[in-house]
């Protein structure tokens, strides 16, 4: 922040607090790689913004748990609220320590925007013309989710942000909106709302093999980081110490693949012109590490112990990309089928975090206990099975109609 806004208690809903800031969290993360990925300031831009107004959302819930702290068990029944509280500043710190990678111009190989397009699907900032065809409509009417795939995470209106619209949210001449999906639906959306054709960015040259494989830790370190976000969140949701060891062993492997990270890139500097070209990835490495420790900081209630207080739970069902449970079953869509047959994610637009097994179906399927984490499209599955799946309102009913 360029100056501090001075802040002063006022009643607010710590229920409304949280949710905001699960929602500017996830957002931040998918702006500060996609800044790193696009190569854009304007992104990156955003991204302090954000932290910014994350600082001010952190600051109102602490001082409304320190007014609901009234003796020792009201102290013991908070204290995981503050958990997540200084877990979604965390995250929000090392968001905006990738985007000054960014915008400090700190020295990243130029390759690197080559190994995230398959970690971050197309984001792009684009300013709303006034003559759009879409101002004035509701996201519901113009279908966009529908007929694209593309959807409208978030809108800066008059210096104010929009993290959760809706269907019945109005796009509006002068409005900034963040567009995220499959890049042939980001260009034509993007050519629509503002008038000019969007310009994706050359590819880059091929690394060196050991850059390479240090780019790639960095990769997997990213979507470990996120899965565990996920599930830690998912652990408190439903109260599973299962799921909460889960993210416990996903922030071992971050830190495993950091070991990894490190020795490949003091390998690689030898094989570059200007080793100090290395130094943005170093920081995206320590950044993204530190996301980990935050899902970590999230369900160490749980792991604790700790009974998860009602207001997480509301929190994070009324935040904008929810979690929700679904068992499948006997004779659903799902039972004895995989996730690729069902087309899980085209069909409802639910993401499938985690699954654990039936205890009845796993003995004669020789399927191990626990949790899979990260299913992919040959995960199969059995009448019974668990599953914890992330997305919106509208993919989660859907996603009903597959389980029943």
């Amino acid at each position: 922040m360029d100056s501090a806004e001075r802040v002063e208690y006022e009643p607010v809903s710590v229920k409304e607090l949280l949710a905001e800031m699960k929602d500017t969290a996830e957002l931040l993360i998918d702006l500060s790689y996609s800044a790193v990925l696009l190569r854009s300031n304007a992104v990156a831009e955003e991204v302090l913004e954000l932290e910014s107004r994350m600082d001010l959302l952190q600051l109102r819930a602490r001082m409304s748990l320190l007014m609901a702290a009234r003796n020792p068990d009201d102290a013991e029944a908070l204290a995981p609220v503050l958990g997540i509280v200084g877990a979604a500043e965390k995250i929000s710190d090392a968001a905006g320590d990738i985007a000054k990678v960014v915008l400090e111009d700190v020295g990243l190989p130029e390759a690197m925007r080559a190994a995230l397009p398959e970690s971050v699907e197309t984001l792009v900032r684009v300013k709303i013309d006034p003559d759009s065809p879409l101002v004035g409509d509701a996201l519901a009417t113009s279908n966009l989710e529908t007929e694209t795939g593309v959807r409208v995470i978030a809108i800066r209106r008059t210096g104010d942000w929009l993290t959760d619209p809706d269907g019945e949210t109005v796009l509006r001449g002068g409005d900034v909106a963040l567009l995220r999906g499959p890049e042939i639906g980001v260009t034509g959306v993007y050519e629509e709302l503002s008038g000019e054709p969007y310009e994706p960015l050359e590819p880059p040259s091929e690394p060196s093999a050991d850059l390479e494989r240090a780019m790639d830790s960095v990769v997997l370190m990213k979507d470990v980081s996120e899965l565990a976000v996920d599930l830690a969140y998912g652990a408190v949701l439903f109260d599973d110490d299962a799921l909460a060891e889960e993210v416990l062993d996903l922030e071992a492997e971050v830190d495993a693949l950091q070991s990894r990270f490190e020795a490949w890139t003091l390998r690689a500097a030898a094989d570059v012109d200007d080793p100090v070209s290395l130094r943005g990835l170093v920081h995206l490495a320590a950044a993204t590490e530190v996301i980990s420790d935050a899902a970590l900081e999230i369900s160490e209630g749980v792991l604790r112990g700790l009974d998860s207080h009602p207001v997480i739970h509301e929190a994070v069902l009324e935040s904008d990309e929810i979690i929700a449970r679904y068992a499948a079953g006997e004779g659903s869509r799902l039972a004895g089928r995989t996730l690729g047959d069902v087309a899980v994610k085209t069909e409802t637009g639910m993401r499938v975090i985690a699954v654990r097994r039936n205890d009845e179906s796993r003995a004669p399927t020789g399927k191990e206990a626990g949790w899979v984490v990260s299913p992919g499209s040959e995960t199969k599955l059995d009448a019974g099975d668990v599953l914890i799946a992330k997305g919106t309102r509208t993919g989660a009913e859907r996603m009903v109609e597959l389980t029943e």
